[in-house]
């Protein structure tokens, strides 16, 4: 706090502060059992080849409606665990306490942890879903059985276009004007 008055700032709390990376898992623990499958399936051991080839017809199907189920379950749990962690990583609570800031309402230390433990539980919940949503629907919207976008492409592509927009914004401050989208 200043003499007579207080200076305010925003902690920097994303809806997805995760990025690709629950994507990137998703895929990778989906992909496992399918290529396991592949590899197994002309072994010479009939339970095992019977087993892989159930495992490619049915857990691997991109086709089959719980296969997409399970990679948004898996987009959700995903980013919630990474959210956490670089969450933890960034001990927003503490470093609030060291500096003397504090949150209106909300004691320094164990208080100031579970509220934004919170805020950040709701957030995440938004973000997640959305990950989720953005994950399957490239697959469920298939035009003429062929798939137009990725997920990872259209984030790929909101990503640079939001840079840009930032970028854009950042040179016309730089030469005092009032910015690109104000």
């Amino acid at each position: 706090m200043l003499a007579g008055s207080s200076q305010t700032s925003y902690i920097p709390m994303q809806v997805n502060s995760t990025g690709m990376i629950p994507l990137i898992f998703a895929q990778s623990i989906l992909i496992f059992p399918a290529l396991l499958s592949q590899y197994l399936v002309g072994n010479s051991i009939t339970w095992l080849s019977s087993a892989a080839l159930w495992v490619g017809t049915y857990l691997a199907n991109t086709s089959l409606w719980y296969y997409w189920f399970t990679y948004f379950a898996l987009v959700v749990l995903f980013t919630y665990f990474y959210a956490y962690v670089l969450w933890q990583q960034q001990d927003i609570p503490e470093n609030l306490q060291k500096h003397g800031s504090f949150i209106p309402g909300y004691r320094p230390g164990e208080p100031t942890r579970r509220y934004l433990s919170t805020v950040l539980n709701r957030i995440t919940l938004c973000g997640a879903l959305f990950l989720g949503v953005a994950a399957i629907l490239p697959f469920v919207a298939r035009v003429g059985g062929n798939q137009l976008l990725s997920s990872a492409a259209l984030l790929i592509v909101v990503g640079v276009v939001l840079d840009t927009v930032r970028q854009l914004d950042a040179h016309m401050v730089m030469r005092n004007y009032s910015g690109f989208l104000s």
